[in-house]
């Protein structure tokens, strides 16, 4: 599996079939991650977005999260791909700048099968590199999927803001975890 010219470890009890390709996301991934997300945009409360994003509007946050030299990944399975996970800033501040949010999804049918945590864990040594010192995950809540990942990589949970969003008309809480990294 290769990243950016470098070989990474499959986590274990992971088969290589799963993940045939980890790498950094490119603007001609754009229409498969748009299609990705607008799923979970149509269908869920986990994202609080609630119009389809374009495939040129999603290839603009590929570009602006690399522009800030923070990661976007995709992984491969059998040429297809079966999930992203980047990172963006936390806040605007420069106070801020050492602390990024981090973001993943995954197509439809890879749940359970190892590949959140392939990307989570190779995006976390990459915020490290980079500098970033906090790593924070936001969760609209329920998600057990989204907690289990996080709380496995090691985040802690730290906070949790009741019914701050409004979608498919009922009120959803929303959780941060945050890794120290």
């Amino acid at each position: 599996m290769l990243l950016g010219g470098s070989t990474f470890q499959l986590p274990r009890r992971m088969n290589p079939i799963q993940a045939n390709l980890l790498r950094p996301a490119t603007a001609a991934d754009a229409d498969a991650i748009a299609r990705i997300y607008n799923y979970y945009v149509a269908n869920t409360v986990i994202t609080f977005e609630e119009e389809a994003v374009s495939a040129p509007d999603m290839a603009a946050r590929i570009a602006e999260a690399q522009g800030l030299s923070l990661p976007w990944l995709v992984t491969e399975v059998d040429g297809s791909i079966a999930g992203y996970a980047y990172a963006r800033r936390w806040r605007p501040r420069s106070a801020y700048r050492y602390s990024a949010e981090t973001t993943i999804y995954l197509a439809r049918g890879y749940e359970g099968r190892r590949v959140g945590t392939t990307l989570y864990s190779a995006l976390l040594p990459l915020l490290r590199e980079r500098g970033i010192h906090v790593a924070i995950g936001g969760v609209a809540l329920p998600n057990d999927a989204s907690v289990a990942l996080h709380e496995k990589l090691g985040f802690e949970r730290v906070a949790t803001f009741r019914q701050v969003g409004f979608k498919h008309d009922r009120w959803v809480d929303v959780a941060y975890w945050q890794l120290v990294l």
